[in-house]
């Protein structure tokens, strides 16, 4: 009975040290990070430097969001749907969080130093724009904090692009700028359901700050400019035909929903919208990789 106990404890206490990582979200920029290398490079790319991509921008990610959540622990207290996370609820020490993501991003950002400094340096700006620009300087400050979050969003996907061409191009800013473009579909969707829990911690978000039709007309134009430039990228890259008719398919089908949440909003479709909008970057990453190998 005792290591039964003894057992479920153990569990208990694992699941909040991973929950502190946010796995789907680090693994989603993980994925498209490791992504954006592979459909570079095409049907010869390295599967090791791939696993050693995925680990250095996992750790690096993983530990950047653990310092996130130290950094918010007082914001994530009095909103109720993040009252119930590690730190806010107590369950984990704030300075034992503090030292696991920075453990974690050490050794990310010193694994990504073995795959060239480019890829370093874009792999340490992300880390240094979301922790130090996005969430310590202006989150709590601006509503167009988002901007600068949805930056640091796209630097997996450049990382992978400078790894394989060791440099910087314009397909890589423009694959960069579909990610700056897809965040309001995400995080706003997020911010508008949320609305109350937000306006109770302080934190400015879009809907509190510049009303919810002006922000579901920025959802919505974002998610038709995603379109236009995701279009882009998968001509320059030679994506399959077929692929991009898919791709194509998806980012209107975004668009759609977003306009029609612009023209008769539903509170569960702000939801629906959030949830669909995780999927499709995963899609879209995964898809542009198959459609590359293929084309």
């Amino acid at each position: 009975m005792a290591q039964a106990v003894l057992n479920q404890a153990t569990r208990i206490c694992l699941k909040d040290w991973v929950a502190m990582l946010k796995i789907r979200q680090t693994a989603l920029l993980t994925i498209t990070g490791v992504s954006s290398y592979v459909l570079t490079c095409g049907p010869l790319f390295n599967p090791l430097l791939a696993a050693w991509a995925a680990a250095a921008l996992g750790l690096t990610i993983g530990g950047c969001t653990v310092l996130n959540m130290w950094l918010d622990r007082d914001i994530d207290e009095l909103m109720g749907r993040t009252a119930g996370r590690p730190l806010a609820a107590g369950r984990i020490a704030s300075g034992q969080a503090l030292t696991f993501g920075a453990i974690l991003s050490s050794a990310g950002f010193l694994l990504s130093l073995g795959l060239g400094l480019p890829f370093s340096a874009v792999v340490l700006t992300g880390f240094l724009v979301d922790l130090l620009v996005y969430t310590m300087w202006l989150k709590r400050r601006t509503p167009l904090s988002i901007i600068f979050g949805g930056i640091s969003g796209g630097m997996p996907v450049l990382a992978g692009r400078v790894l394989a061409l060791g440099r910087a191009d314009l397909t890589g800013f423009l694959l960069a700028s579909s990610v700056l473009l897809w965040i309001p579909s995400h995080i706003l969707t997020l911010a508008l359901y949320y609305a109350d829990d937000y306006r109770r911690a302080a934190v400015p978000v879009w809907p509190n700050v510049y009303g919810p039709l002006r922000t579901r007309i920025f959802i919505a134009v974002a998610s038709l400019l995603n379109t236009v430039v995701l279009a882009l990228c998968t001509v320059m890259l030679r994506i399959h035909s077929a692929v991009q008719l898919i791709l194509l398919s998806m980012s209107l089908g975004m668009f759609i929903l977003s306009l029609v949440q612009l023209l008769a909003p539903a509170g569960r479709r702000d939801w629906l919208l959030f949830k669909l909008a995780s999927v499709y970057m995963l899609a879209s990453s995964l898809l542009l990789t198959v459609g590359r190998l293929l084309g």
